[in-house]
């Protein structure tokens, strides 16, 4: 066996051991949800909300949770989809030189892999600088705005990035101005991978616990004002699963269980959005 062999088959290897650990490990993680949390799930936990017990095993279910975590997720993804194609756009070499583009490109890499922690405290650092104690729905989804604005903002611009330059000459050439062959021709032909990364944004968003853990605060209410206080599914999750009863645990389990589901969901819908609008694509 010559060296080129070998190393083909070692490196075969490693890609099929790195198969096996991921694939192993999702189902690992998504056996040991489902096995604990479906049969802690029933109508009254998903259509009540949490009581003063609800932390000690007692009655209530997590509905707040599941609507603090919308109303935290869905305005923070439209922000942050708002803010990053007009970034993503911007970057083109149509518009910007690529020396420039490629330092703000460095500097959203940087951002995309800041823990979400540092978004929490940064909000938690503006709440005390004015004053106001305890949780905000405000600044809850400020700080998943935050967190959301690189990881769309990419990956929009990748998928522009990979428009054809002879489809954007030909909207030049017809007399197209750079913002409407931008906004029209370009935005059209990388729709695809913007769905994608907005849901991927949302997805990042309504799972991510560390930086609305310090923000949001809880309640067993469903938030009136967005300064209120609200529930969400993973910091409910995070106080669920600290407790040493193991009842308690299950209802985590059971919040972790719907929570996938919801990210499994997205999941289908993107794949779903992605192959319709593929149909628009000039290839």
């Amino acid at each position: 066996m010559n060296r080129r062999n070998l190393e083909e088959k070692i490196f075969l290897g490693l890609m099929l051991a790195s198969v096996f650990i991921v694939m192993g490990s999702l189902i690992l993680i998504v056996t040991v949800i489902v096995l604990n949390g479906a049969p802690s799930l029933s109508i009254e936990i998903l259509t009540q909300t949490s009581e003063g017990g609800f932390y000690l095993g007692a009655g209530g279910g997590f509905l707040n949770a599941i609507v603090g975590s919308l109303l935290l997720a869905l305005p923070a993804t439209g922000l942050a989809f708002l803010i990053g194609i007009a970034i993503a756009l911007y970057l083109q070499k149509d518009f910007l030189k690529p020396g420039i583009a490629n330092f703000i490109r460095i500097c959203l890499d940087i951002l995309w892999g800041v823990p979400s922690v540092v978004y929490g405290v940064f909000c938690l650092t503006i709440m005390i600088a004015i004053g106001m104690t305890g949780g905000s729905l405000l600044f809850g989804i400020i700080a998943l705005t935050l967190l959301e604005i690189p990881i769309i903002t990419r990956s929009i611009d990748e998928s522009i990035k990979m428009v054809p330059s002879g489809l954007k000459e030909s909207a030049y050439s017809l007399g197209s101005s750079k913002f409407e062959t931008a906004a029209k021709v370009v935005r059209r032909q990388a729709m695809p991978g913007i769905i994608a990364g907005v849901l991927l944004g949302f997805g990042r968003g309504i799972g991510d616990a560390a930086s609305i853990l310090l923000t949001v605060g809880d309640s067993n209410y469903f938030p009136s004002s967005i300064s209120d206080q609200t529930a969400a599914l993973p910091t409910m999750i995070l106080n669920l699963v600290s407790m040493p009863d193991q009842v308690v645990q299950n209802k985590a389990y059971a919040v972790a269980f719907v929570l996938l589901m919801i990210v499994l969901l997205i999941s289908i819908i993107t794949r779903y959005l992605t192959k319709k609008s593929s149909k628009y694509i000039i290839k």
